[in-house]
């Protein structure tokens, strides 16, 4: 068997014992190193020619590539790099330079250096802060890849009360890591917040707090969509005129300013709720999203 194609099956980086595992014999391997589709990096690791650098180092590494790290590599949403890589090793080595994970895998990786989807979770709500494993489990629920019950099942003992809130904290409808945040800084400070609602005349808002107040997101590039940006302040004049106060928020706000952002929430419901005193509210028929499991 073609030992570049071997390679490539497995995401580019493999030892060589296991290459010649897979089929390839030593004559089409050292066929491949010629031409250089295949490359050596060391002895007793191949990879091919321009494969993924992260997924090499982990192979250098004898792990796999885990957690904070292997997010891009599935596409996961990441409020912030790692500043050291993470691996998931199992030689007894003792790690410089990185961060080494050690739980059992749950499932056997498809590629040689990089951890399967359910373990990259795992590790990741076992180890980094509570939003960053947040944002990227939330990711991988919105597009069906995860269950969170799995990951429950693997979240037992008392170690892992943390994981298991932050599991708790996942939902559906959030179109974006920006959302997630702003969502749970919300529901955390103890306002009432739905999602991603349907208000007759208005459309579709991210946020909906205390049944009044209107909170849109504006995440990096919303300033580089000309009709977008018109169409948002349409719908913000929609609300006006309807009598729903509207805030928005930007990337530097959610992020690196919550309390501000929290502040100005308090202020918009304290006097709305002088306007409007429960149960005396306005009500609107609004198609709520619904999609908590």
């Amino acid at each position: 068997m073609d030992p570049t194609e071997i390679l490539r099956s497995a995401g580019g980086v493999l030892p060589t014992r296991e290459v010649l595992t897979a089929g390839a014999t030593e004559t089409g391997l050292r066929r491949a190193l010629r031409s250089g589709e295949v490359v050596r990096v060391q002895r007793g690791l191949l990879a091919l020619a321009g494969a993924d650098p992260q997924l090499v180092a982990a192979g250098r590494a004898r792990g796999l590539l885990t957690c904070a790290s292997a997010a891009p590599a599935f596409g996961l949403w990441q409020l912030r790099p790692p500043v050291r890589p993470h691996y998931w090793q199992s030689n007894g080595r003792n790690p410089v330079g990185c961060v080494s994970h050690r739980l059992p895998l749950t499932q056997q990786p498809s590629h040689g250096t990089l951890a399967a989807l359910p373990d990259v979770l795992l590790h990741a709500l076992l180890c980094l802060p509570e939003l960053e494993s947040l944002v990227m489990v939330e990711c991988a629920y919105n597009r069906g890849d995860i269950d969170p019950a799995f990951l429950l099942r693997h979240l037992t003992g008392n170690r892992c009360g943390k994981a298991r809130t932050v599991v708790s904290k996942v939902d559906r409808g959030a179109d974006s890591l920006l959302e997630t945040l702003a969502r749970v800084l919300f529901r955390d400070a103890g306002f009432s917040t739905e999602t991603q609602v349907w208000i007759d005349g208005i459309g579709r808002v991210d946020f909906l707090l205390e049944g009044f107040l209107i909170v849109e997101i504006d995440g990096l590039a919303f300033h580089l969509e000309a009709r977008q940006f018109k169409k948002d302040r349409r719908r913000d004049n929609s609300a006006t005129l309807q009598g729903l106060p509207v805030l928005r928020f930007f990337y530097d706000d959610v992020v690196h300013a919550p309390e501000s952002v929290l502040a100005q929430v308090r202020e918009v419901l304290a006097r709305g709720s002088l306007r409007w005193p429960q149960p005396n509210r306005p009500s609107y028929q609004r198609n709520r999203h619904e999609g908590s499991w």
